[in-house]
């Protein structure tokens, strides 16, 4: 059984930038594990621009944003394997693995850094009435058809569901000669960036039909039309609303789930709001020594939110590889969401952990505007924001000062958001 002092699994841009900081942090001992033939994960299928304003201060494609990390990972000499598939994690932190060059190998590592992205929720999750004909497609299956394998899915395009994927697919595939109906959209406000239903949608003249969903796929051997119906405040099919839309090609960007069976088998307790980890102030689950960034932690909307956020799980490993865990028992601050917020990265903080400065992350469940933010240690508010908009497709998020929460009284820190 080999040894090594810190093992991420995933090649992706959490990955490669929790590594980068994991050295530059001082830890030499890092491998990365990626199932795939290359690195960079899903940004290798991301051939739009929009990376790295935050990250690099230019507009980059999602592979120019990916090549930008794995150069630094060659640069610190950072060891990784590819084409290797973990199969599962143990609570003591041994992780089993397979490749074609090593064969089935065991790791037992100090600290386990989890970044191994998010997956599409399927149609069969969402029960539509109707054969199963060739031609239907999650919009990620469809992105890496088109942009690396070269295959056009059809010429006829309806997507249901209008997160960030689906948007982007919806003018990609305009730019390739289809023609995209319409997009429909069960909420009744849309999943995405605000800027990519613009420049997706609107650009293009490409229809968006809140509170609608496909009730009927129609076609044997392929999709040869769907029915799309508008749906109550309860997201029932309102009867006499049916309209028929011919295609032959159906999208699906209904969500995403975070890629958590791995983390379960090692004892992780996961949120039933992100079907991430719960983690505290370090990005640390409840299994000490086991880290967690990225879209396997909470679906992010910006990948420079998911490098950020992966250099701080980076050099938490580091630190904790190196001095080992805390003794005794520490005061711990909660994290509790309110009035609209559905969760918060992190869930807890311990004060005498953080750095001078914590970011913490969160979305609201529906849209709001002309409201407040606001912010309370214990019984006392200490932020009132005005908020012009806020909606669940934008992720928000708000700074604590590590000077605040020392030597304090309160237990919870409530985030909700207040009525103008």
């Amino acid at each position: 059984m080999m040894k090594r002092k810190i093992v991420i699994i995933g090649g992706g841009p959490a990955g490669l930038a929790a590594a980068a900081a994991a050295v530059e942090a001082g830890e030499r001992d890092v491998l990365i594990l990626e199932r795939d033939t290359h690195l960079g994960g899903i940004l290798n299928q991301c051939i739009h621009n929009g990376f790295g304003l935050h990250t690099f201060k230019e507009e980059l494609t999602g592979p120019e944003y990916a090549a930008r990390f794995e150069a630094r990972v060659r640069e610190l000499h950072i060891e990784y394997q590819l084409g290797t598939m973990v199969l599962s994690i143990s609570k003591d932190k041994v992780v089993t693995a397979v490749s074609r060059e090593h064969g089935l190998f065991t790791i037992e590592a100090q600290a386990i850094i989890l970044a191994m992205g998010c997956r599409e929720r399927s149609r069969g999750a969402l029960n539509i009435p109707g054969f199963r004909p060739a031609g239907i497609f999650s919009a990620g299956t469809a992105q890496r058809l088109v942009n690396m394998e070269g295959y056009m899915p059809g010429r006829e395009v309806v997507i249901l569901g209008s997160g960030d994927i689906g948007l982007i697919m919806a003018r990609r595939m305009t730019l390739e000669g289809a023609k995209v109906r319409v997009v429909a959209e069960l909420q009744p406000y849309s999943g995405g960036l605000k800027r990519n239903i613009v420049q997706c949608l609107d650009d293009y003249g490409i229809p968006l039909k809140l509170s609608h969903t496909v009730t009927e796929i129609h076609g044997k051997e392929r999709v040869t039309g769907v029915t799309i119906s508008a749906v109550d405040e309860r997201l029932k099919p309102i009867p006499g609303t049916e309209e028929f839309y011919s295609c032959d090609t159906l999208l699906l960007s209904v969500g995403l789930i975070p890629e958590n069976e791995l983390s379960t088998g090692a004892g992780v307790r996961l949120s039933r709001t992100t079907n991430g980890p719960e983690v505290n102030e370090s990005l640390e689950t409840n299994i000490p020594g086991i880290f967690a960034c990225g879209n396997v932690l909470h679906v992010h909307d910006l990948v420079d939110y998911v490098s950020e956020e992966a250099a701080a799980a980076g050099r938490a490993a580091a630190k904790y590889v190196n001095e080992g865990e805390s003794a005794g028992e520490e005061k711990a601050i909660r994290l509790v969401p309110a009035g609209g917020v559905r969760y918060t990265v992190p869930v807890t903080v311990r004060p005498a952990h953080m750095p001078d400065t914590l970011t913490v992350r969160f979305r609201v469940g529906n849209i709001y505007k002309n409201c407040y933010l606001s912010v309370y240690f214990g019984e006392n508010r200490v932020v009132h924001r005005k908020k012009q908009v806020m909606a669940p497709g934008e992720m928000e998020q708000i700074t604590l000062k590590k000077a605040d929460l020392q030597n304090v009284d309160f237990d919870t820190i409530t985030i909700t958001t207040e009525e103008n």
